[in-house]
């Protein structure tokens, strides 16, 4: 099977059921956020820090999530919507329970913190910046367009998720939150 088929070369994408969209088309800006989110929570994925931990395992069903959602994102056709994967409606209260239980080992965020100290700390950031980005994408499509129920809801629980989840690292890997301080 051949990688490249041409068919993109002259600036448009197919979308699942054969519908042709420019690449620069805001459904198509939107996935390929989630799709860049997908790598960013690889990456995060791969740092001992977590993939020794029992939280790479709820990460990985995050990183499932993500991509089902994409592949919403990439079907407007009815008929081939029908055989996406769902994404469970008690994600969003997993997400939240699993902040609740890290928050609890936590010191109190008296200040801004910036992303810094450990690469996975800032890796787990990087996931929360691009996931918010990816979270403006669906709304300024759904402006115009249909989106999937509950994706902006998911995409902002989980980026609050990211954030948590670097706070947890600075923990994790005995690492000082960096305060931010303006500067003089």
């Amino acid at each position: 099977m051949r990688i490249y088929t041409r068919t993109g070369d002259d600036g448009t994408t197919s979308l699942f059921g054969g519908q042709r969209l420019r690449k620069d088309d805001l459904r198509i800006e939107a996935y390929g956020t989630l799709d860049e989110l997908n790598v960013c929570i690889g990456e995060l994925g791969a740092f001992a820090a977590i993939s020794e931990s029992k939280d790479a395992a709820f990460l990985r069903v995050i990183q499932s999530d993500v991509f089902s959602w994409g592949s919403h994102l990439a079907t407007i056709d009815s008929e081939m919507a029908k055989h996406l994967p769902p994404i469970p409606e008690t994600r969003v209260a997993e997400m939240e329970a699993w902040m609740d239980a890290k928050n609890e080992a936590l010191p109190p965020l008296s200040q801004f913190i910036l992303p810094g100290g450990h690469p996975a700390i800032v890796a787990a950031h990087k996931c929360r910046v691009v996931c918010r980005r990816g979270e403006r994408r669906v709304i300024a499509l759904g402006r115009d367009e249909d989106t999937p129920d509950g994706l902006i809801a998911y995409l902002n629980r989980l980026s609050d998720l990211f954030f948590m989840w670097s706070r947890y690292l600075h923990v994790v890997t005995n690492t000082p939150e960096i305060p931010w301080e303006s500067a003089p």
